[in-house]
């Protein structure tokens, strides 16, 4: 008899628990019900922003006229070195050795002027895209704190069109030049 009231208590201690378990579960889903999320495709407000777009064609405008200098500079490598393969059997060996100089000479030159137009291209672009993700940041705030949201997310696996809230985001920042 005491085995079987042991058990019993240990039963009720157990349903007891699971209703606790079950009461908790419900109540966090009730929160989590009326908690407001809206979600931004950030890789899209980059890409179609009024301000990421300005961003991008201050940049293209800034460096066009090097990157045409660089191609006129790989173009003339090209024809170096397709002038001193087709005549090197024709050259003297001073003639085909000062030409192969001149080549290697112009090729140092146009990999350096590369890799600083590069380096240049990077180091603009960063500091274009942070303006841009902080005026993108304050535009999600703002969004945000009219609108009554408690989370809003970025970059994630899947998100329900619903909660999109991309086109305001780049709406917006139209509207706020």
């Amino acid at each position: 008899m005491r085995v079987v009231s042991q058990l019993m208590e240990k039963y009720v201690k157990a349903r007891a628990f699971s209703v606790f378990v079950l009461a908790l579960m419900g109540a966090s889903q009730l929160a989590f019900a009326e908690t407001k999320f809206g979600y931004i495709n950030s890789e899209r407000v980059m890409r179609e922003s009024a301000p990421a777009v300005r961003a991008q064609k201050r940049i293209e405008n800034d460096f066009s006229k090097r990157d045409q200098e660089l191609q006129r500079m790989a173009k003339d490598l090209e024809a170096l070195q397709k002038d001193l393969e087709n005549a090197s059997t024709k050259m003297s060996d001073a003639e085909r050795q000062r030409k192969s100089s001149s080549f290697s000479e112009t090729d140092r030159v146009f990999q350096r002027k590369q890799r600083e137009f590069r380096e240049d291209l990077n180091l603009r672009r960063n500091e274009e895209l942070a303006s841009v993700v902080e005026r993108v940041n304050q535009v999600i705030k703002q969004i945000a704190e009219s609108e009554s949201y408690d989370v809003i997310l970025q970059d994630v696996v899947y998100a329900n069109p619903r909660i999109d809230i991309t086109d305001k985001v780049i709406k917006a920042l139209a509207d706020g030049k």
